[in-house]
């Protein structure tokens, strides 16, 4: 684990008490500070008491008397749509609030760093889709490249549950904006921005709200090179807003679809191909078609950020293409189940939204989409544009109805649950078509997650007859 510096001898209360909270409070105590341990679910307070941990109520008056800080873990509110209780009272109290990920920076470097030939690194990528793909690709590349690497954040391990790195080591971090928000330092080597797309609003108390909180990524601290796709308003602002000239070759831009220009240092990708240049020429250039681990445009754009990313810690493009084409991706996330009697079928139970629901509909050319469940502002509306490739919609889950009002003459039926969706779509399906779950939704009325909820269209898929 990665000791927490700045508070020895001094009393830290934890509020959250899930992975990375438990992580958090194990963390603080190895750095040699008292961390207090509170979660108003009995369940996870019985667990963390049963791993050792201190439990302190917080709902008690006095509770954050002689408290240096409160740690909050990343799903818990504290500004929209109402701060919880615990943190507006450390609010009042003046008791500073932090998350696990400020205290990952503000405790990163040790002084064993001295006798290292080359220092860890942190690479930190944030935006609406694609950070998870991006994230293990560039893992991916790393370690394929002989290169040290550790993968954390909002995937696999928590920020302070990783080992302390070693000489030369990357740290590639996924950061969600819930991370990124409250984290009172933000300091990574190299920053990437995928994309972006309106969610969570809610907590972000709007469209503006949740863009400031993926900005904080560049604008706290900053990173020395940032990656950023401009496809989007919100990625041509916050690249304008890192460049200190057109020829500045701390950002490199990416682009998938478009072909950008200019002096400075660019990765795109147009009709399966990526290409990198700088200073107004191409210097590189690799074939993505054939990578099976990579479909579509998205992630296209995935690849020319992962690209990016890694050239700019100096791998060559031999190795960077190399290890693209053995990369496999990620479960619920573009993953090709099964082919049977001809028929792809394909689980991006992570495309919880309309934004990346369209990208995996871009992907395929003829498709029968399994979509719906917890819909979200604004329903499918968006998706219009992208539904000349679905054959037939498969509704499912609590918006079914509502989503099949907005398909209007797209062929499509209410199925309501998974196995019968599977099922109508297989006995449906032709040779040459794709069976594609993109739900463009939430999971939480019918599921926990989404993976629960792409590994339920796996078991169905595994069901069929044959």
């Amino acid at each position: 684990m990665i000791p927490v510096r700045g508070y020895e001898g001094r009393k830290v209360a934890v509020l959250g008490l899930g992975r990375s909270g438990r992580a958090t409070a194990r963390a603080l105590a190895a750095g040699g500070a008292e961390a207090l341990c509170w979660d108003d679910s009995p369940e996870a307070r019985a667990a963390a008491e049963a791993e050792g941990l201190v439990l302190h109520d917080l709902s008690r008056s006095g509770a954050l008397e002689g408290v240096a800080a409160l740690i909050a873990s990343p799903g818990i509110p504290h500004l929209y749509p109402a701060p919880n209780r615990h943190i507006a009272a450390a609010f009042e109290a003046g008791v500073p609030v932090d998350n696990d990920v400020g205290l990952f920076f503000a405790s990163w470097a040790g002084a064993e760093w001295q006798s290292f030939d080359a220092p860890p690194r942190v690479i930190a990528v944030t935006g609406s889709n694609g950070k998870s793909t991006t994230t293990a690709l560039i893992a991916h590349i790393l370690r394929e490249s002989g290169r040290p690497v550790q993968m954390a954040g909002n995937i696999g391990r928590g920020v302070l549950d990783i080992d302390p790195p070693r000489d030369g080591e990357v740290v590639v971090l996924e950061l969600s904006s819930y991370q990124t928000e409250l984290a009172r330092a933000l300091t990574p080597d190299i920053a990437v921005f995928t994309n972006f797309a309106p969610d969570h609003l809610d907590r972000h108390g709007g469209v503006g709200g949740y863009f400031a909180a993926k900005r904080r990524l560049f604008a706290e601290g900053g990173p020395d090179r940032a990656v950023i796709c401009v496809d989007q308003p919100e990625g041509r602002y916050l690249a304008n807003q890192m460049a200190e000239a057109p020829e500045d070759g701390r950002l490199i831009r990416v682009s998938s679809g478009s072909k950008l220009s200019g002096p400075g240092w660019a990765v795109f990708a147009r009709k399966g191909y990526l290409a990198e240049w700088r200073k107004g020429r191409q210097v590189a250039s690799a074939d993505l078609r054939g990578v099976a681990g990579l479909p579509g445009g998205h992630n296209h754009q995935n690849a020319c950020a992962a690209w990016a990313a890694t050239r700019s810690l100096g791998l060559a493009p031999k190795q960077i293409t190399a290890a693209l084409e053995s990369f496999e991706g990620l479960p619920h996330r573009s993953q090709l189940v099964a082919t049977r009697r001809g028929v792809r079928f394909v689980n991006d139970s992570k495309a919880t939204n309309a934004e990346s629901a369209a990208q995996a509909l871009q992907a395929f050319d003829r498709i029968r989409w399994i979509a719906g469940g917890l819909g979200k502002e604004g329903g499918i509306a968006a998706l219009g544009p992208h539904l000349g490739h679905v054959a037939k919609a498969y509704l499912i889950g609590h918006s079914a109805r509502d989503f099949a009002l907005e398909l209007a003459d797209t062929p499509h039926e209410v199925c309501e649950t998974m196995a019968r969706a599977v099922a109508r779509a297989a006995e449906e399906a032709e040779p040459g078509e794709v069976v594609l779950l993109a739900p463009a939704a939430a999971s939480f009325d019918q599921y926990a997650d989404f993976e629960a909820r792409g590994a339920d269209f796996i078991d169905c898929v595994r069901a069929l007859d044959d």
